[in-house]
């Protein structure tokens, strides 16, 4: 079996804004979550109704917008217009490819530490719930585990950003209030991008499979999510507020040089 891979469009108020390939399943958690986790809505209920549609080319997710977050979205397309420099996605430097992100410090999630038994636990199971992975062996997946360890929701797609994108539009629609007491775990690196994401999502802990860059490390530190990786049952490496998990034979570490 092959994992499937197309092009998807995102619209918003019928306004194309980008095309992704990605794994054509689940289609509505994957709009709604990418509209929150990349900003342009605050909130699930700034979302009026996503319609998905298949061409002959793929498939489009048409979505309505508030007024007031499309007028942003139009006002930020306008900035990145004629933009020369780096060539980082058409911005022209660092302080426009990291966008504002939510202060997660004093979170009422964080407040309360997750035991190291509960992601353990989570991390034995994960492999039960990619079955498109288990078939494939080519996609990602992200899952939320509460903080029992038990995993509510997972979404698997080809891009490890689109797994998380589907994630977080999949608990939103399921549990638009509660979801974000429990962790994130994905099985790709952690990127920045990864990072970004969770932030804006609301979540505290995000536990990646495999190695975070030092970028998303320091976005990490500043904005209170406690950030894990090389996780294995059991085992891992803490970069970022250890506090957040009760572990004392976990690894931490404040840098990211080959000493530490």
């Amino acid at each position: 079996m092959l994992a499937r891979e197309c092009a998807v469009a995102l619209e918003f108020n019928g306004v194309s804004h980008a095309v992704m390939l990605a794994t054509p399943l689940d289609l509505e958690d994957f709009a709604l979550g990418f509209a929150l986790s990349e900003g342009i809505i605050d909130r699930a209920g700034q979302c009026y109704g996503i319609d998905i549609h298949e061409g002959v080319d793929g498939w489009t997710a048409r979505i309505e917008i508030a007024a007031a977050c499309f007028a942003r979205l139009k006002q930020s397309r306008r900035n990145l217009t004629g933009r020369t420099g780096c060539g980082l996605c058409g911005v022209e430097s660092l302080a426009h490819v990291v966008r504002a992100l939510p202060d997660l410090r004093d979170a009422r999630n964080a407040r309360d530490p997750v035991d190291s038994a509960s992601v353990s636990r989570a991390l034995s199971e994960l492999g039960q719930h990619q079955a498109i992975g288990a078939a494939t062996g080519a996609t990602h997946a992200a899952a939320w585990a509460d903080a029992t360890g038990d995993i509510r929701i997972v979404r698997e797609d080809v891009g490890r950003h689109n797994a998380l994108d589907k994630l977080i539009g999949a608990g939103l629609r399921a549990e638009p209030t509660g979801w974000k007491d429990g962790f994130l775990i994905v099985t790709s690196r952690a990127s920045m991008e990864m990072v970004q994401k969770a932030a804006m999502a609301g979540f505290t802990i995000l536990i990646a499979l495999s190695a975070p860059t030092d970028l998303a490390v320091r976005l990490a530190e500043q904005h209170g999510i406690c950030l894990v990786g090389f996780a294995t049952p059991g085992h891992w490496t803490v970069y970022s507020h250890p506090q957040r998990l009760v572990h004392p034979a976990a690894r931490s570490t404040a840098q990211t040089t080959p000493e530490g």
